[in-house]
């Protein structure tokens, strides 16, 4: 197993940086692509801190954990790369053996396991593979029959309405949405509706001021070129938006890029509100107004689930909302 000096070589940064990043100490100034880079390869050097080497020697259980993206989309999303890593490190800490499953994974291999961490969303007969198989299943983002299994849910609904009320009070009217779709492999050619689509289309429609030529979404997920395309396809249109809410930080920063191409400043030009506060939000230029979700809490919050499950059989399911932050920065202007 790999050491931090280890990791560092490889890196190129220092022992100090690679401790802070694995430790998830947010007040550290160092780039997503730093982060990311080390986290990978703790990753896949399978990283193990020393804490959780000196319980080695005990009794431990094997916890399955089932991943919904792979790691090129994981880095391209760090949203969900933070929660696994943050369950990962919990079940470390409380002497658990990681077996990795996936979609093919072998029944026998997920009856074995003593309870299975499913991060992301997963297709019905996946689900009902893993519920065949093994009673102990918390779902991390996604929560496929509330009354059937254990969840963890950030406040997607709630912290959207926050979003665009912020901006309606801002006078802001002609308010637009850059989502991806989700076509995901998993749901064949079936869309994934996200929470922040359906909120979005209430609140306007509330406000009597939704129109659909306002939304834009393309066949990607969140990605960095989904945000620039769809916003150069925003500002083509010439229908005066003056706000846009973008679907994650990761999109945000695509959406600048577009803006600043067509020779247009944010917010003097139109505003543009974020996602997930990713820790380059702050650092951009202006800095970005975003919603801060603690994935690192979901992962956590999982695992302190699925263990009361295992220790206590519980004969309920209960479904753990992550409550989130406003972070308003510079990114939006009142008009």
């Amino acid at each position: 197993m790999a050491t931090i000096k280890e990791i560092a070589a490889i890196a190129e940064v220092s022992i100090s940086t690679v401790s802070r990043v694995l430790n998830f100490d947010e007040t550290l100034n160092v780039s997503d692509l730093t982060r990311e880079k080390i986290l990978k390869i703790a990753d896949e050097l399978e990283y193990v801190s020393s804490k959780t080497k000196k319980t080695k020697n005990k009794k431990s259980k094997d916890i399955g954990i089932i991943y919904w993206y792979n790691y090129e989309e994981e880095l391209g999303d760090p949203y969900y790369l933070s929660i696994r890593l943050a369950a990962e490190k919990k079940c470390n800490e409380n002497n658990f053996n990681l077996v990795k499953l996936n979609e093919d994974s072998d029944t026998y291999d997920i009856k074995t396991v003593s309870g299975i961490i499913a991060i992301g969303r997963f297709s019905p007969s996946t689900i009902e593979k893993l519920a065949s198989a093994n009673e102990n299943i918390v779902f991390v983002d996604f929560s496929p029959n509330e009354n059937r299994f254990d969840s963890v849910l950030a406040d997607i609904g709630k912290s959207t309405i926050e979003i665009l009320n912020y901006l309606y009070e801002l006078g802001h009217r002609k308010i637009g949405f850059i989502g991806g779709k989700k076509l995901d492999k998993i749901y064949k050619e079936k869309a994934y509706v996200d929470e922040r689509d359906i909120k979005y289309k209430e609140f306007m429609e509330q406000k009597g001021i939704y129109n659909p030529q306002f939304i834009y979404q393309g066949k990607e997920r969140f990605t960095f070129k989904a945000g620039y395309d769809l916003t150069k396809e925003a500002l083509k249109s010439k229908n005066g938006i003056t706000a846009l809410f973008v679907g994650n930080d990761t999109m945000a920063i695509g959406a600048y890029k577009a803006i600043s191409e067509k020779g247009l400043s944010i917010p003097k030009d139109i505003s543009i509100v974020g996602f997930n506060d990713q820790p380059s939000a702050k650092y951009m230029i202006p800095s970005l107004t975003t919603i801060r979700i603690p994935s690192e809490y979901l992962g956590s919050a999982a695992v302190d689930l699925l263990i009361e499950n295992i220790n206590g059989n519980r004969e309920y399911n209960k479904k753990v909302i992550i409550p989130f932050e406003f972070k308003i920065r510079e990114s939006c202007k009142k008009i």
